[in-house]
């Protein structure tokens, strides 16, 4: 298994821009779940310069759902993980973070999601990211971890 990350900045930094246009991006914050983005042009549009190809193996594929799926809900600013983050933002319940580690595909990026829209976090873009493209349970329970260890009294 290729371990190596696209460039995750030049990727962060195509999401701006694209953002910069109006409505070219509104359709991606509009879907409900990750497997909705594979219909949608836009998506297409901004993966494929980064690596996206049509020979890509499922796993693959869903590596690039979750970065797009939940890159609209966080200000990239500092330097901190996600778990940290969330748990500086001071607005999520850790039982909810708890339900994400507990669950599978889509349901677990769903709920992040949710979670980011509620916190908005300042956190590193590049560590989230990487996180969420190796996104399994160690990597859950690394955002968990990071979160209670963090958590204000």
């Amino acid at each position: 298994m290729n371990t190596d990350y696209p460039d995750l900045t030049g990727f962060y930094a195509a999401w701006i821009g694209l953002n910069k246009r109006p409505g070219a991006t509104a359709d991606i914050r509009r879907v409900a779940t990750p497997d909705e983005l594979l219909d949608l042009p836009s998506f297409y549009r901004l993966v494929e310069p980064f690596g996206w190809t049509s020979d890509l193996k499922p796993w693959e594929k869903a590596r690039w759902q979750r970065l797009v799926f939940c890159i609209n809900d966080i200000e990239n600013r500092g330097e901190p993980s996600l778990g940290k983050a969330l748990a500086l933002s001071g607005k999520v319940n850790e039982k909810r973070l708890f339900q994400i580690v507990r669950s599978g595909y889509p349901s677990d990026v769903i709920q992040l999601r949710r979670i980011l829209k509620q916190a908005k976090p300042n956190v590193s873009w590049k560590k989230m990211a990487r996180q969420l493209w190796r996104w399994d349970k160690c990597h859950k329970r690394s955002l968990m971890e990071d979160y209670i260890l963090n958590q204000k009294d």
